[in-house]
């Protein structure tokens, strides 16, 4: 396995943007997570350093509770391009999606098998009894059945699901249940995605939070936002600020943007254009092709309006084999617009050498956008959502999933109730971009939802209340 360096972080930053009662509430959740943790170790362990949201999640959060004393450990799983194609077609088995087309037969139990267990002996070295292991996601749920045999607490914890499974997910199920069943504890961001069969009081529901100090959410001004998104080659730089380029990088270090985005025939964004906006994987779950023709077909007409679609460059996302197809599915569809529409709409695939400097792009981005669209046809919970309400940003969303519960519909968001319905995201779309003070009503009231519910101090209270549980149980 590979060990993914945390760099211990203070929460000192906290207590100027959430404010004392925040910032005391997050260290009081930390100070008992230490105290319950006493002696032992806290590991995490998923499919990816960088890429997708649980990664994102654990760069930004674990540094805490490392500064809070807690001996926290985060690796991750190395498999083969065999092993990545099966847990990413248990991945999409998991939304009822087809995916491959492929099956979750023997022959797939033995490649995963093969894999998990080729990397279980050199774990159980380090790991010893007491300790707690959460494992995140399919890819790591073989590891359960070992690492309690070494005597750690382990939690397993799903972040994707569906309300009303088909018999596609619970092929996935059962392709996963023999390993799942054997953990302490199990984890979904909502009730509606706990498995059936499950034992109940093993069964535990904690919603993600995005970290609002990170580069990826921290506060940035117009003029700093514009100079990052010009140095990045994202917008024109006609009219634009000259002020560099800077940001403050995750050891707390001042750090200037110096790679470049590519853009599909390198047209920059227009300096004054409005935009909307979907930040993502090249994933079809996030139908960025779905967006692109709602867009085209019943979206805004009107010239300086623009559809910027954002996800990461290269082969960024080591776990998710069909990252370069879905991106050559979107030019594919992008080349079919008429030239004039064509000319609104920009792929963007942004850097992933640095990671503190992709997320500073991003941030830019969702703070530049006029309107935040994320149309999953399925969703575990939808970081990018909660990012851009915390930015002010009205969003708007497919009723899918965790964004449902992030999203309360005409409020603090528009969400539309058929993922598939081009025309209903067209002309949502359309109606917050008509009214500007609609739009800011809705951001300020995004703001305040994400400060209610989706926060550092909300997540760490209930894993120390899960260790608490597992500790308890001895």
């Amino acid at each position: 396995m590979e060990k993914v360096e945390i760099v211990a972080r203070s929460t000192s930053q906290f207590r100027g943007v959430l404010g004392t009662e925040h910032h005391r509430a997050l260290d009081d959740a930390l100070a008992r997570l230490w105290e319950l943790l006493a002696g032992r170790r806290l590991w995490h362990i998923n499919s990816t350093s960088a890429g997708g949201g649980v990664a994102e999640m654990l760069a930004s959060l674990l540094p805490y509770p490392l500064g809070a004393g807690v001996d926290v450990r985060w690796l991750v799983v190395n498999g083969d391009e065999r092993f990545f194609e099966v847990t990413k077609r248990v991945h999409n088995h998991l939304h009822d999606d087809e995916g491959d087309n492929g099956s979750l037969g023997d022959g797939e139990r033995a490649v995963y098998e093969q894999v998990i267990g080729g990397q279980a002996d050199p774990l159980l070295d380090d790991i010893r009894p007491g300790d707690v292991v959460v494992l995140h996601d399919p890819q790591t749920a073989g590891l359960v059945v070992p690492l309690k045999t070494r005597g750690a607490h382990v939690v397993w914890r799903c972040h994707v699901g569906l309300e009303e499974p088909g018999s596609l997910a619970r092929e996935a199920w059962e392709f996963l249940r023999y390993d799942v069943l054997a953990a302490d504890a199990c984890v979904f961001s909502r009730p509606q995605f706990v498995w059936d069969g499950l034992v109940p009081d093993r069964v535990v529901t904690l919603a993600p939070c995005i970290d609002v100090v990170s580069p990826k959410n921290q506060p940035l001004d117009r003029a700093g936002r514009d100079a990052i998104l010009q140095a990045s080659g994202i917008i024109s730089a006609e009219g634009v600020t000259a002020d560099p380029p800077v940001f403050v990088a995750s050891d707390g270090a001042r750090q200037v943007v110096e790679r470049r985005a590519t853009l599909t025939e390198e047209i920059p964004l227009p300096a004054d254009a409005r935009v909307v906006l979907q930040v993502s994987r090249w994933d079809r779950l996030k139908d960025p092709v779905g967006l692109l023709q709602a867009f085209a077909t019943a979206g805004p007409t009107d010239s300086d309006v623009h559809l910027l679609l954002a996800g990461p460059a290269g082969d960024g996302v080591a776990d998710d084999p069909e990252g370069a197809e879905t991106f050559a599915d979107v030019c594919d569809e992008w080349r079919r617009l008429a030239p004039a529409t064509r000319r609104r709409v920009h792929l963007v695939r942004v850097p992933m050498d640095d990671f503190d400097e992709n997320a500073a792009i991003v941030n830019a981005l969702q703070r530049r956008a006029d309107v935040v669209v994320q149309k999953s046809l399925a969703e575990g919970f939808g970081l990018t959502v909660a990012e851009a309400m915390w930015k002010h940003r009205p969003v708007v969303a497919s009723r899918v999933g965790g964004i449902q519960d992030q999203i309360v519909h005409d409020e603090s968001g528009i969400l539309v109730d058929d993922p598939c319905d081009l025309a209903a995201f067209g002309r949502a779309i359309r109606e917050v971009l008509a009214d500007p003070e609609r739009a800011r009503r809705m951001g300020s009231a995004a703001h305040d939802r994400v400060c209610t519910s989706f926060l550092p101090p909300h997540h760490f209270a209930g894993e120390a209340r899960l260790v608490e549980q597992l500790v308890g149980r001895g």
